[in-house]
């Protein structure tokens, strides 16, 4: 069997830390010749996680720009990878998830008849503006790619449902459990001081929340909660991860900011959020990734968004849906300080995102693939 080129594409933080344990397992299989491109739709988060897994790319887009828009980085993507497919003629790319390096890196494939495998496939809220661009995003990479690796039952029953070959479907658990193995530290020391300084026999709650659809009116609302949770729990710290995009940091400041116990953060990277998971008592988030993350090392999750395209752990029990009201937040939140019981209920359930066998499962599959179709 000849060597199989695979070109691995992400542009993002989430993508990288996701892709990078994949690119780790390519790198191993004899059959395997892995390339690595990155677009670097974001720059200093995503060179954060190639350092932590000492990933060096073999191209570099470096396509982001101040105040970008989801079109300019959609051209800049398909032109820049033009001239890689006409370097590498690589025999299939893999893209991860949702994000407009995905859709525009599987379209520029698709142009020039590049088998495409899409990474994280299936997911679906079924609004194509919630959220928004990434729900689309994921759609039309579905409908181009040609091996879809989906994370759970449901996400291969949703992609089947909208008539992709069951053939072309294997299902591998999700990459995010592989890449913890390499990241979480049980005696870990941060980097930044201030998390060491927090008592963590405290009951910790770690927040994030930037989403665009929690603009204004949410994002007011989840900080309200907030407040009023300190307040009535003398035994509850906050540590909010604040995203650096000034609509979402002046209105986090502005209810939070000086409050006692509330600890307002910048983004971490990967490890470093990775280890402060791994520590805190309860995770309020409207990411995506961290529903997959935190189930893994027992911590309940509140989502702060109305849907999510990642049902299985809301079944399993390991996440509940809150949205953005808050005394929905508040009393979801003060249930999991104060009720041992229902702590434990979803600290216990099983994590439906896999064994960090992902990675293993997907390069098996591409083997598989081009095997039978060489045959």
């Amino acid at each position: 069997m000849k060597k199989i080129k695979v070109l691995t594409i992400f542009g993002t933080r989430p993508e990288a830390v996701k892709m990078a344990p994949l690119v780790k397992e390519l790198d191993k299989r004899e059959v395997i010749e892995s390339k690595v491109c990155v677009t670097a739709q974001h720059r200093e988060m995503l060179d954060q996680v190639l350092n932590l897994f000492d990933i060096k790319p073999d191209y570099d887009l470096n396509i982001m720009q101040t105040r970008q828009t989801l079109t300019g980085i959609t051209a800049r993507v398909l032109e820049g990878l033009e001239d890689v497919f006409e370097e590498e003629k690589p025999d299939i790319i893999l893209v991860h998830g949702d994000t407009t390096t995905t859709f525009a890196a599987g379209l520029a494939a698709f142009y020039k008849q590049i088998k495409v495998g899409h990474v994280e496939a299936g997911l679906r809220t079924f609004d194509k503006y919630f959220p928004f661009p990434e729900e689309m995003n994921r759609k039309l990479t579905g409908a181009i790619a040609d091996l879809h690796f989906a994370p759970t039952t449901g996400s291969k029953n949703n992609l089947l449902r909208e008539g992709v070959d069951e053939n072309a479907i294997y299902v591998t658990g999700n990459t995010v459990i592989d890449a913890m193995a390499y990241t979480v530290e049980d005696d870990y020391i941060f980097e930044n001081e201030e998390l060491n300084s927090i008592d963590y026999s405290k009951k910790v709650i770690m927040v994030t929340a930037h989403r665009r659809e929690n603009w204004g009116e949410g994002i007011d609302n989840i900080c309200c909660a907030l407040n009023k949770l300190i307040e009535e729990n003398e035994d509850a710290e906050v540590v909010y991860l604040v995203h650096l995009n000034p609509i979402v940091k002046d209105a986090v400041y502005e209810h939070l900011g000086g409050k006692k116990r509330i600890h307002l953060l910048p983004p971490l990277d990967t490890k470093e959020t990775h280890n402060l998971m791994n520590k805190c008592y309860l995770v309020m988030t409207d990411s995506g990734g961290l529903q997959e993350e935190a189930p893994h090392l027992g911590r309940p999750v509140l989502v702060l968004r109305g849907v999510t395209e990642r049902p299985e752990a809301v079944e399993a029990g390991t996440v509940k849906l809150v949205g953005t009201d808050t005394m929905e937040i508040f009393n979801a939140a003060n249930e999991l300080l104060r009720c041992s019981d229902e702590y434990e209920k979803m600290s216990r359930a099983i994590n439906p995102y896999g064994d960090g066998k992902a990675s293993i499962r997907i390069c098996d599959s591409i083997i598989k693939h081009f095997d039978s179709n060489e045959g």
